[in-house]
């Protein structure tokens, strides 16, 4: 039968003066919800099963329970795959794998990702192997290169999973942790975005896919594709934040909506929980990917005005327009669900990326006995990270001051930003270079001190050259314990 006649009539049912005194509330119409999905996909586009395996490579790149909420986040992806369909064989997953039984959790072997009930951990231990894939140890930057490029010799330790895929092949990419520009963290250090752009010009070269998809949850993500992502790479992707940009825990403790009251620790990711939600929302077999993005674009701008960010897109937006289901699969739970239903994701208040962890331990403190060891311990443990960001600001600052003369000059390096279709930094080896000669000289820069890597990219652009930047780095950490 013709569409268009299906859906005249289907309007003549509904609206016609003969069947109903007055136009019926479409959200709310009493017509059951199989035969009202049954006529959508008559009159509507759905995606069809697609040719080829689905793949797909889950990333928390963070340790330590203060930053729970990247853990969280990929335990809650890993199940809206299993639940969509994909097969064990075809996910991989890198976690650290310290906070579902660490001593500070509440819950021990649960980790959720929501201020509700809902549980990921019990169910992501049985039905996942005993090495979950990438741990510990083997949670590393050249393992996520190498599986990434589907090298099983250079892989050490771990599953051994690799992305095996072919060149009918989708893959969806997850990666949840701390970012600053042009850099995401791993447990052992750092991925800088021309290393991952050359990785995945080489699976493009390879022809080891037909399509992929990207998702990145960090500070300033957008600074892993703005002017380095081509756009016939079958390759899209979404970002938490553009390039210069924050990104933002959530259910945390006291905020609205708030962490369950024994957890002083941010559950989720605002972008991550939006898609999150969303795809558990969602029939995906209807919802393109364009959409989805527009989706927690909006909530994730929106929700939190004083803490938001804008989420961005890269690459070819020619893949914006497929489904979800390409990529993630659907869960059949969700097959009777339509956009047309009144149905909301919960809004929510932020915490920044930076700040979440020090609020972590400023609850653990003020929520711990007083007198008790567990009160000492934690007030140790919040004057240490607030004595390192205090270092780390003072010493950059002094580096600045000394390689380019003014005290505000380190402020100025932050705050130059550079055009939408340029990378952000030209001479990647000489920005690896000026981050690794300020550690040797001032210690780790840590999550934290990743919020200054703008200055040092441009240093790089202004020509500021390795052995300037160790002569300073030296001199204003002299007397400085890092």
């Amino acid at each position: 039968m013709n569409y268009c006649i299906v859906g005249i009539l289907l309007f003549i049912t509904l609206f016609s003066p003969f069947t109903k005194s007055e136009p019926p509330n479409l959200i709310n119409h009493p017509m059951k919800p199989s035969l009202f999905m049954a006529i959508v996909s008559l009159i509507g586009k759905a995606a069809e099963p697609a040719k080829g395996k689905q793949w797909a490579v889950l990333i928390a790149g963070s340790t330590d329970y203060e930053n729970y909420r990247h853990q969280a986040d990929i335990c809650h992806a890993y199940q809206i795959l299993k639940k969509g369909g994909l097969k064990d064989e075809n996910i991989i997953v890198f976690m650290y794998d310290d906070i579902a039984f660490n001593v500070e959790n509440p819950r021990p072997g649960v980790i959720i990702n929501h201020r509700g009930e809902t549980m990921f951990m019990k169910e992501f231990q049985r039905s996942f192997s005993t090495d979950k894939d990438y741990t510990q140890s083997a949670a590393t930057v050249a393992n996520v290169f190498a599986v990434l490029l589907g090298n099983k010799t250079a892989v050490q330790g771990g599953s051994g999973k690799v992305l095996d895929s072919g060149l009918d092949d989708h893959v969806f990419i997850y990666y949840a942790d701390h970012g600053a520009t042009g850099i995401i963290g791993m447990t052992d250090g750092l991925i800088y975005a021309k290393d991952l752009i050359d990785v995945l010009k080489k699976k493009h070269e390879a022809k080891a896919y037909k399509t992929m998809v990207i998702y990145i949850e960090a500070c300033e993500a957008g600074s892993m594709f703005q002017g380095l992502l081509p756009n016939n790479w079958d390759i899209y992707a979404t970002t938490a934040a553009n390039a210069e940009e924050n990104s933002y825990g959530t259910y945390c403790p006291d905020d609205y909506p708030s962490a369950p009251s024994e957890y002083d620790t941010c559950l989720g990711d605002t972008y991550s929980v939006a898609w999150l939600e969303d795809s558990e929302m969602h029939d995906l077999r209807f919802e393109t990917l364009e959409k989805q993005y527009k989706t927690i674009r909006r909530r994730v701008f929106t929700q939190d005005l004083d803490f938001n960010s804008h989420v961005t897109q890269y690459g070819d937006m020619r893949l914006s327009k497929e489904f979800l289901f390409t990529y993630m699969g659907t869960n059949p739970d969700n097959d009777n669900y339509t956009s047309m239903a009144n149905s909301k994701p919960s809004g929510f208040s932020s915490a920044s990326q930076y700040d979440a962890e020090l609020l972590h331990f400023w609850y653990k403190f003020h929520r711990a006995p007083e007198g008790s060891t567990r009160k000492l311990e934690a007030q140790k443990e919040l004057h240490r990270k607030i004595s390192h960001r205090m270092h780390v600001d003072h010493s950059m600052k002094e580096i600045g001051k000394l390689i380019l003369g003014s005290e505000n000059s380190t402020m100025m390096l932050l705050k130059t930003v550079r055009p939408l279709d340029q990378p952000v930094v030209d001479d990647w080896d000489c920005y690896k270079m000026l981050v690794k000669t300020y550690e040797e000289h001032c210690g780790s820069l840590s999550r934290y001190g990743l919020k200054y890597t703008r200055a040092l990219a441009n240093m790089c652009n202004a020509g500021i050259k390795m052995e300037q930047m160790a002569v300073a780095s030296a001199q204003a950490c002299a007397k400085i314990k890092p």
